[in-house]
Formats: C-alpha cells, structure tokens, sequence
C-alpha cells in the first residue's frame, strides 16, 4: 500500500520555522493503529490522516495524532493539512479550490477559511469546533513546579492557572512578563509523577507583551506526551482568546491577539487569534496563520 504524504510549516511564512506537520493524503483504509504507528514514525507534534468525509456536504474526515495519542481536534494540523489539501488541488477525487474547506473530527465540524494572497493560498483560519468551557483552577505550586518556575512568577491578578477547552483542553497560566517565560523548563519529572494525574496534563504559559507588533509570547509544555516543547499550538491559543474574551468586563465584544510562540526553541511561529462575546457569553473562537510546504514523498506501507 502506498500512501502519499506532504509535510508543511504551520503559523509561518518561512521554511523551518513555525510547526512541522505531516499530511498522509489518501489513508482511507488505514486502522487507527497503523496511523498511530506512522504518526510515532514521523515524530512531529502532529500528523494528520485525511479520508473521505462521511457527510458529503464536508471536504474531508481528519484524524489528527501526535507520536503517542489521537487528538480530539488540534489547531496546527487544521490549519496545515487545509493548505495541503488546497495545494493539491483535490481529495478523494473532489475540488478543493474554493474558499473554505471542513473537516470532520472527534471534536466535531471544523470550519476553515483559507488565506490568499493574490489569489495563491498561503494559510487558513479556522473556528474552533466547541465553544469555550471552563474547568478546574489548577494551584500555582503545581504549575510553577512542573514548569521549572517560582510561584512568584505566575500571575494570578487575571486569572488562577484553570482548565480550558475549545475542543482540546489545556491548563492556561499566565506569567508576570516575558523573561519569566524564557525561563521555564518542562521538569519531566514532575509531568510523569504529579501532572500526568489531573484530568489535563498539556500545561499553556504566556506572557502579555506589547513589543514588534505582538500582543502575547506564549510556551506549551506536554513531554509525557512525547511533545518536550510544542512550536506552536492553535487549540491552547484559541482557549486563551476565548478566556481573555470572557475576562474582559464588556458584555459584546470582539478582541483579536497576535501570539508568538515557539521563539525559544528556535521554531518561531506566529498566530492570529480572535474571540467574539455576546450577552456575556463567548460565543465564537478563531485561529489562524500563513503555512509554506517542505517535503513530500510515498509511504510504502506493507
């Protein structure tokens, strides 16, 4: 069986930048298990499988895996495997030259806008398929001691570290500014022995900065998960817009951030994240950026 399969950078208009991901074109027939298996073989934060949709109305079914589990939803591998499909021009033998695509997932429909830059596609922009959902306050010794910090170093005046969610939650924590963020280390240890016991275990760190047109540089830590440093993650930033959105006072309001991430691994990558409230409640999330290809090749599976 041969598989065709692209990689992309995601949230960058660079090559070697922003977030590896890996596309398998045509894995219909594939088990859960082969796709895990060739997901652990890539060993990128993501690889993506695309299938014919179960819903004619939509493009694609997309099963997204990391080395070591199925997501539920993610935001990289969305916007990425949007532009792998744009670029190739169709999928399953239908047209993907409009001006969205959606994706069938665990979490539900994900709705995509692509991105053009006269007339050639350059990124995508999706809307997050679950509404924000608040859970548990995680306590702040925890977090500073799994993120190799003082507990002086969160900032707690917005908000306590919590669980968040628009379709893959996370634990958000903000920090008091940005060398704090360029100080903290994923302690392993503490990951495996303490964090891997909550009901969330990839921890989201940002910083609120206003320097070279940036709004916030952000870090996500998830090493039991195979994932030391993740380059840049859509579904923890597209939380984070839907709870700075909820925070604000203003019952209608419309606020949209620019994030870095990833600049401290040397994978720098750049998302544009938006939130939408009405009548108080948060009522729609966003993500997005530019993508640029890298390789593309055959699996021979036997």
């Amino acid at each position: 069986m041969k598989l065709d399969f692209v990689t992309v950078d995601v949230f960058t208009g660079t090559q070697f930048a922003g977030n590896p991901l890996a596309v398998v074109l045509n894995a219909k027939g594939l088990t859960g298990g082969q796709m895990q298996a060739i997901a652990a073989e890539f060993n990128l934060a993501e690889t993506t499988f695309v299938l014919p949709p179960k819903d004619p109305a939509n493009t694609a079914e997309v099963r997204i895996f990391t080395p070591r589990y199925e997501m539920p939803f993610a935001g990289h591998p969305n916007v990425g495997t949007a532009f792998a499909l744009s670029r190739a021009g169709a999928s399953y033998g239908r047209a993907v030259d409009g001006e969205s695509v959606s994706f069938e997932e665990k979490a539900g429909i994900v709705p995509i806008s692509l991105l053009k830059d006269a007339g050639t596609v350059t990124g995508a922009r999706l809307a997050s398929p679950q509404l924000l959902t608040l859970g548990a306050e995680i306590s702040t010794e925890l977090i500073a001691s799994a993120c190799g910090l003082a507990v002086d170093d969160i900032e707690t005046g917005n908000h306590s570290p919590i669980i968040a969610s628009c379709g893959a939650p996370f634990i958000l924590a903000e920090l008091k500014d940005r060398a704090r963020l360029a100080a903290a280390a994923a302690r392993a240890d503490v990951f495996a022995r303490e964090i891997s016991r909550l009901p969330v275990t990839s921890i989201f760190i940002y910083a609120n900065v206003a320097e070279d047109g940036l709004d916030i540089r952000a870090r996500m830590f998830a090493p039991h998960h195979g994932i030391p440093e993740d380059p840049a993650t859509g579904s923890a930033n597209v939380a984070l817009i839907g709870l700075l959105a909820r925070l604000r006072p203003e019952s209608d309001v419309r606020i949209s951030r620019t994030i870095a991430q990833g600049v401290e691994m040397g994978r720098p990558s750049l998302l544009q994240a938006e939130a939408e409230k009405e009548g108080g409640t948060v009522t729609s999330t966003y993500i997005g950026g530019r993508c640029v290809p890298v390789m593309s090749g055959i699996i021979e599976l036997a």
